[in-house]
């Protein structure tokens, strides 16, 4: 029911999300989701700005004698000379998520931003890692005082981990013990996941249904197992106009459904089916 591989033969690194390898290029493996909205997206230009941007830090991270003053070298590139920085509209506008469109035009989400930030400090030898921190996505570098934070999207801030968790735990009214789970290092199909997530809000609150369907097929088949995605996958479905499809997803999710959500399901079921009719 949930697309395969198959279904992505142009996405070589979400093919490899797909296969649980774990030999994942983030970077690219995020073009590969630009891609959905622009399908000649030439990958190229923003590899070669991410190379760019590294040729410059190189020496400068080399000479650097601690860790925080690698990232600091890391900042005054990015933020400071080149002007990456986070920007509340990005949350209203795809482009946000977009990790080509955040180079070109210097404004991001936080996850988009520490994409970037990540991509050019592996070129540099900066082993920067996602941190999917409650409400807001950093990235975390391990040094021998204790772990390192880096909020992208706050122009670069460096925190230590007693000063990010009590900002996280303002910021999300979590409980601490729960706050220091989530700062730990995440991999790609984490960040590829949170991505997607948030291109999916996006879609499903600006009515850009297609959209939303590409994505939520996205989720679906990195979770083939997951009942929420296959449900939500049908519910996309109606509204993206392809009812042949949401009419198999819902009978198979009202197999397995909550009691709480079998008459909901039921009518979108009735509804995809008369969709379906007027069309034929």
């Amino acid at each position: 029911m949930a697309p395969g591989a198959d279904a992505y033969v142009r996405d070589v690194e979400f093919t490899k999300l797909l296969r649980r390898q774990d030999d994942v290029d983030v970077t690219v493996a995020a073009l590969e989701l630009s891609r959905d909205a622009r399908p000649d997206l030439d990958f190229g230009p923003t590899l070669d700005w991410i190379a760019a941007r590294a040729a410059e830090l190189r020496s400068a991270v080399a000479r650097a004698r601690t860790e925080r003053a690698a990232l600091e070298e890391l900042i005054a590139c990015l933020t400071h000379e080149h002007g990456l920085a986070g920007d509340e509209a990005a949350y209203d506008r795809p482009e946000g998520s977009f990790i080509d469109c955040v180079v070109q035009s210097g404004r991001g989400i936080p996850i988009s931003l520490s994409v970037v930030y990540m991509a050019v400090a592996r070129q540099v030898g900066l082993e920067l890692e996602g941190a999917s921190a409650p409400m807001h996505f950093l990235t975390r570098l391990e040094a021998p005082p204790g772990p390192l934070f880096l909020d992208a999207y706050g122009g670069g801030r460096i925190l230590d981990a007693a000063e990010c968790t009590s900002w996280l735990k303002r910021l999300s009214r979590l409980p601490v013990s729960r706050v220091r789970r989530m700062l730990k290092g995440v991999d790609a199909r984490t960040i590829i996941i949170r991505m997607l997530n948030n291109l999916k809000a996006l879609y499903v609150r600006t009515e850009a249904w297609p959209a939303a369907w590409i994505v939520q097929r996205r989720l679906t088949a990195l979770e083939p197992a997951a009942y929420h995605q296959r449900r939500d996958l049908a519910l996309l479905s109606i509204h993206a106009q392809r009812p042949g499809q949401a009419i198999d997803l819902l009978e198979s999710c009202l197999k397995s459904c909550p009691d709480s959500e079998r008459d909901v399901l039921a009518g979108h079921l009735d509804k995809a089916r008369r969709q379906l009719v007027r069309w034929n």
